[in-house]
């Protein structure tokens, strides 16, 4: 295990930034911090790399307390490599002068056979000679990748370094950034607010909330079984459906009954509240069941449909493009939920 942050609290004053979180990172995982702004998720990254001390519990690196409450080694004593949002590199300094910036003590022949090696590692071969204004931002990026890993750090923090590229840019380095990371099997955790740019850089995620942990896990799991609502509303798309329970394996919706696990404490009557995904809902022109278009929303390969059930109550829908209804439209459809995520109605 390379990091672990044990019951962390931080406090500005009386006011309670962050309380009580906890998880862990294994040796050359990718972790991310995952949250709306002001969630707090910047402060605990500045607190793993020693600019915001504690105010209680304890922050281990490769199993040494680094931060506690009677305890904080600075910064520069940690062996962190640090990504900002702005790539914070020199702009009088080449390429390589700015890679080779964090180990200027190191014999000139290996440092220069270092920079090579993380030139290549980053795809900037031939680009040492280049100045920062002569690259594009996605080269920008790779150079102030490279900088941070040059020391070879214990651990590597990314604090929302994708957010200033355009869409198009982002999805092609993200996958870049993290086969470069598993290549060089650097443990790293990363800071944003956007769940696409966490699933696909991260091999496990803690969602944020107003200063608290509410879950630290796989994509597939905060997509599929999340455990919280906060979880549920935040990660991905969807709507709580009510329904009654019939059994521990059934409750019924508008949609018709629903087969699952019914969560222990539910009994027979309870109402409760269900997570419909887009992917749930299928559009079915044979199906016994309509539902009204209240709006659209293209996406090249399909729409992403709103609809109105009878009952009033509305659920998301994808459909293949070339079904292309109208507002106001009745359509078929059917479900298939194979996840119950299922909540107690909130009084």
């Amino acid at each position: 295990m390379l990091l672990e942050l044990d019951h962390i609290d931080i406090a500005y004053g009386n006011t309670a930034v962050i309380s009580d979180v906890s998880f862990q990172l294994e040796d050359g995982d990718i972790g991310c911090l995952l949250g709306p702004s002001g969630c707090g998720k910047t402060t605990l990254l500045r607190a793993i790399a020693g600019f915001e001390k504690i105010s209680s519990g304890k922050i281990l690196i490769q199993h040494g307390v680094v931060s506690s409450t009677h305890l904080h080694i600075a910064p520069e004593r940690r062996r962190i490599g640090m990504v900002f949002q702005d790539f914070a590199l020199f702009p009088h300094l080449s390429v390589a002068d700015n890679i080779a910036f964090g180990i200027r003590t190191m014999v000139k022949e290996q440092l220069n056979k270092r920079v090579e090696e993380l030139l290549v590692l980053v795809g900037l071969e031939g680009y040492g000679k280049q100045y920062p204004h002569q690259l594009s931002g996605g080269q920008q990026q790779r150079v102030a990748l490279a900088r941070a890993l040059a020391p070879r750090p214990s651990l590597l923090l990314l604090d929302e370094p994708f957010s200033s590229l355009d869409v198009e840019l982002r999805e092609q380095l993200v996958p870049e950034i993290r086969r470069i990371l598993k290549k060089e099997k650097i443990t790293a955790i990363l800071v944003t607010h956007d769940q696409f740019e966490a699933f696909a850089m991260a091999d496990n995620i803690g969602v944020i909330n107003q200063g608290q942990l509410q879950q630290w896990d796989t994509a597939y799991h905060l997509y599929h079984q999340p455990a919280s609502r906060f979880v549920a509303d935040f990660i991905g798309q969807g709507v709580m459906l009510p329904g009654t329970v019939l059994n521990q394996q059934q409750v019924e919706t508008d949609l018709g009954i629903i087969d699952g696990e019914i969560p222990t404490g539910c009994k027979k009557g309870c109402a409760v509240d269900i997570l419909v995904r887009p992917d749930d809902i299928i559009h079915d022109d044979h199906a016994q069941q309509f539902a009204e278009v209240i709006d659209k929303r293209f996406r090249g390969a399909d729409f992403l449909y709103t609809l109105r059930l009878s009952s009033g109550n509305e659920v998301l829908c994808f459909a293949p493009s070339h079904h292309n209804h109208q507002i106001g439209e009745r359509i078929g459809i059917h479900h298939e939920i194979d996840h119950l995520v299922i909540f107690p109605q909130e009084k």
